[in-house]
């Protein structure tokens, strides 16, 4: 199957969308169509072994249109001498309605003040007035009227057009409505002519108050208005497209042969080594070479705090560096690039269908010609009731002018492409319409949990030790024998470790052991570091450690043992740690209506007590991929529409299998490729912001479509006389088209209030998270003690709720710890901008002596940290001076 883009002219309404797509429908090997109004496009799926390009042009073009096959673009731009793009293409559109609708009102206000001034009592110039002046008061009103008609020429080339190809369309409905007028008007100038001569002054008087210039004027220059209102509403549809487009880098700095070269990016190729200073825009996607910088990602992401990278980390195309100088390696140029992909995903999203836009697609298709046989009947049966000739044309003008077939076809593209515009400004990628629509609709909501409500990289949450040792004395054990090992969770110890400043020290006579652990010498002492089964095999005695590592089994971590010269020194737990939106996340998904289950290939204890610390309901736990797959039609089976969110490749299936998949952005290309929204934060609270967009947009188009609807329902019967003779209810040609320009224009404005559009629930605002919480964030490590005592001597180190413990009034309270007090500092800090600086300020705190339970937060300005009694003021705030912030308190 071969899927082409075609730009489309000539194309003004619904209908003539529906006879489009009717015409290229009728192919052989066409499988789908979609034609787009808003953007005057049309996608077509085909077999190219029964189908090409030429045919399916020729077939629109003998519907009465045109179609150009699209180019390639590239980062989503036009390519010199290819088409333009819809924002391109919305801007000329307004430009020349611009011209049109001034050149249009300039003759029309004479010609409606020289037509009305006689019978509203305005002055006019005495060449115009009287009998013998009717020839002269009547041509001059054609010249002025001339003039508008040659502006507005289009409606009545389409129209007419669009007839002469039994497909008529909304510029046919104006041209017959104008054109009418206009024969009439010609018609009475004869009248007039005859009358003069024949001395019929009846006759003269008559036609002079009958011409119909006016209303042809009028009719055309208000329709105009509108189009023009409507061209500029259309333009700020696409306002997200373009914000996209303006963010693409338009140079680079590429370094060959050791000198630096700026090339524009289009020259960019894979593996170039690029050079990215502070301020300047990374040019296309790649990976760190050498250097730091803190990278603004919130025009593709939407989160606001830079993002601090360093060697190996992966960098995105249109993003910037706020600070810090980099080498970088590109992997991804042109259409490849994230930018790019995100640019064609919404324009693949806006040009798609919504399945509640087949009604008025369908509606569409026979409506002009149902209108046109309406304004028939209507003049005819006002004949026949004995109105005059001319009250009957007035009448069956009226139906063809307020009838609107626009509003029907923009009713939902209006609104795709402002939601899905909406999203994208916030890190929520929409692939299709369809996809919006569905996800309006979702009841149940499935997660994945590894990388999507937890981190996805295992953590140390607790840390056990014997009464007669430290956190630090197992720490440097645990860092020594796990540092030579490649398992994820030895590697949590080491980072643990560095954190605390323990780095460099590796055990000698390393030896692995499958399934058990490790086995080494540190400090001359032999030692081991494995789970249970390791520490029976050994014969260390863990009893005093059980009650501890049977409350971090109950939780779902993994305890890991270590042992110096056969006797247990401390208990260190691993585990994937809940990322800090996810139970907040889960809480609104609630709040919606929605049920929440959580799938996972982990153990069921495990899966459970994440469940429970998230608050999820139900959980299916030790399921593989097919498996997953076979759980979500299980749901659907029960008649449930299902939203699947994860970030793996085993849960591509179930996101393909689901009513509606979202993949994390952090995710897999295989999952982002196989999920109809992409969600760029790894943010689970994007899940129900997503949703209720999806609400909001399904809702706005509903109201669109209904306001098309009642307006016709509303407007034909008033304009064809339907209460005229009970109530004297009449619509004039010109109210009439009045009335269709709002129509059209009420539409996309209803459309448009998307664009204001904040969600109850936690995400599009921003981050859920403030800067401070972010910092703290998966920090959290409890240290027991065990020993003799019955009850173990716990304390709380880098926990946010720690900071609690300071007063109301700022007093600092000491805290009792194992071998002393610890203080508790609150300090006032000035000079902190973004998350970099929280990190900085952070980073200085836990490098003080004994140093624990450090918190700050940028929105208050303040930093909270735990230190022992002999560490000063003065040395607190040298530390924070050094890393270059002003203390302006402490406490």
């Amino acid at each position: 199957m071969t899927q082409e883009r075609y730009d489309v002219t000539g194309m003004t309404c619904a209908a003539c969308q529906a006879h489009v797509q009717k015409a290229v429908s009728g192919l052989p090997g066409v499988r789908q169509v979609s034609v787009n109004l808003l953007k005057n496009s049309m996608t077509v799926d085909y077999d190219e072994s029964s189908l090409d390009g030429r045919r399916i042009v020729e077939a629109v073009e003998k519907a009465g249109y045109g179609a150009t096959l699209e180019r390639p673009k590239a980062m989503g731009a036009a390519v010199p001498g290819t088409a333009e793009t819809p924002a391109d293409r919305a801007r000329r559109q307004y430009r020349v309605m611009r011209r049109r609708v001034v050149w249009s009102f300039v003759f029309a206000v004479p010609l409606f003040y020289l037509a009305m001034g006689h019978m509203m009592g305005w002055p006019l110039p005495g060449i115009v007035l009287g009998e013998r002046n009717a020839m002269i008061y009547a041509f001059t009103q054609f010249l002025l009227l001339l003039p508008i008609l040659a502006v507005n020429a289009q409606y009545f080339k389409g129209g007419f057009t669009s007839l002469l190809h039994r497909a008529p369309n909304m510029d046919a409905l104006i041209a017959l409505g104008a054109g009418a007028s206009v024969v009439y008007g010609v018609y009475a100038l004869y009248k007039i002519a005859f009358g003069l001569g024949h001395g019929d002054t009846a006759m003269v008087a008559q036609f002079s108050h009958d011409l119909y210039f006016e209303g042809a004027g009028t009719i055309l220059a208000l329709i105009t208005l509108g189009k023009f209102f409507e061209a500029r509403a259309k333009g700020r549809t696409s306002a997200a497209i373009d914000a996209l487009l303006d963010l693409r880098p338009k140079r680079a700095v590429v370094l060959r042969d050791g000198v630096e070269t700026t090339i524009p990016v289009e020259q960019v190729q894979v593996d170039d080594v690029l050079v990215v200073r502070t301020g300047e825009s990374i040019p296309v996607d790649g990976i760190v070479l050498s250097g730091t910088a803190a990278v603004d990602e919130s025009a593709i992401t939407g989160e606001s705090v830079p993002v601090d990278k360093q060697v190996g980390d992966t960098l995105i195309g249109a993003t910037i560096s706020r600070s810090g100088y980099i080498t970088m390696r590109a992997t991804k140029v042109g259409e490849e690039t994230a930018l790019a992909q995100i640019i064609r995903l919404i324009d693949e999203a806006t040009s798609s269908k919504a399945p509640i836009a087949k009604l008025a697609d369908r509606v569409a298709g026979v409506f002009v010609p149902v209108v046109i046989a309406i304004a028939v009947i209507t003049a005819v049966v006002w004949l026949l009731v004995g109105q005059t000739p001319e009250f009957a044309l007035t009448m069956a003008v009226s139906v063809l002018v307020v009838s609107c077939p626009c509003a029907l076809g923009l009713a939902t593209p209006t609104a795709i492409m402002v939601g899905t515009g909406r999203g994208a400004a916030n890190g929520i990628l929409i692939k299709s319409a369809e996809a919006l629509e569905i996800a309006h609709g979702a009841d149940t909501v499935v997660l994945d949990k590894t990388g999507t409500i937890t981190q996805g990289d295992p953590r140390v949450t607790d840390i056990a030790h014997r009464a007669d040792a430290t956190v630090d004395d197992v720490l440097r054990v645990a860092g020594a024998l796990e540092r030579p090992s490649e398992h994820p969770l030895a590697k949590a110890i080491v980072a643990e470790g560095e954190r605390r400043g323990m780095t460099g020290t590796i055990a000698g006579a390393f030896t692995q052991i499958p399934g058990q652990g490790v086995r080494g010498v540190v400090d001359g002492k032999d030692c081991l570091g494995g789970n249970m089964a390791m520490m029976t095999a050994f014969g260390v005695d863990v009893t005093v450690a059980e009650p501890i590592c049977d409350r971090l089994a109950g939780e779902g971590k993994t305890p890991l043992f270590f042992a110096v010269e056969g006797r247990l020194l401390g208990v260190v737990a691993v585990a994937d740690t809940v990322k800090p939106s996810s139970r907040a996340a889960i809480a609104d998904m609630k709040a919606m209506g929605l049920d929440v289950v959580m799938l996972t290939g982990d153990n069921d204890r495990t899966a459970r007590a994440i469940g429970h610390q998230v608050g999820v309901d139900r959980v299916v736990a030790d399921v593989l991929p097919q498996d997953k797959e076979r759980e979500i039609r299980r749901l659907q089976d029960e008649g449930r529409r299902v939203a699947m969110v994860g970030d793996g490749i085993n849960d591509a299936p179930a996101l393909v299998r689901a009513d509606v998949g979202l993949a994390i952005g952090a995710g897999t290309d295989v999952a982002m490729e196989s999920a109809d929204i992409v969600l760029m934060r790894s943010d689970l609270n994007d899940v129900p912001a997503a949703i209720e967009l999806s609400r909001a947009t399904i809702r706005t188009i509903k109201q669109n479509l209904f306001w098309a609807f009642f307006y016709n329902i509303i407007g034909i019967p008033i304009a064809a006389g339907c209460w005229y003779a009970a109530f004297g209810l009449r619509m004039n040609p010109m109210v009439a088209a009045l009335a269709m320009s709002f129509s059209s224009v009420f539409v996309v404005g209803n459309a448009l209030r998307l664009r204001l559009f904040k969600p109850r629930y936690s995400a599009l605002a921003g981050s859920a998270q403030s800067d401070g919480e972010q910092a703290g964030a998966g920090d959290t490590v409890m240290v027991s003690a065990f020993g003799t005592d019955a009850e173990p001597c716990r304390e709380t180190l880098r926990t946010e709720e720690s900071s609690a413990s300071a007063t109301a009034d700022g007093a600092t309270q000491p805290t009792i710890q194992q071998g002393g007090i610890t203080m508790r500092k609150t300090l006032g800090i000035e000079g902190m901008t973004c998350g970099n600086c929280v990190k900085h300020v952070t980073r200085a705190l836990e490098g003080l002596p004994g140093a624990s339970d450090v918190s700050v937060s940028l929105e208050d300005k303040s930093a909270v940290v735990s230190v022992p009694e002999g560490v000063t003021d003065e040395q607190i705030t040298a530390a924070v001076v050094d890393a270059g912030y002003e203390v302006v308190s402490i406490a």
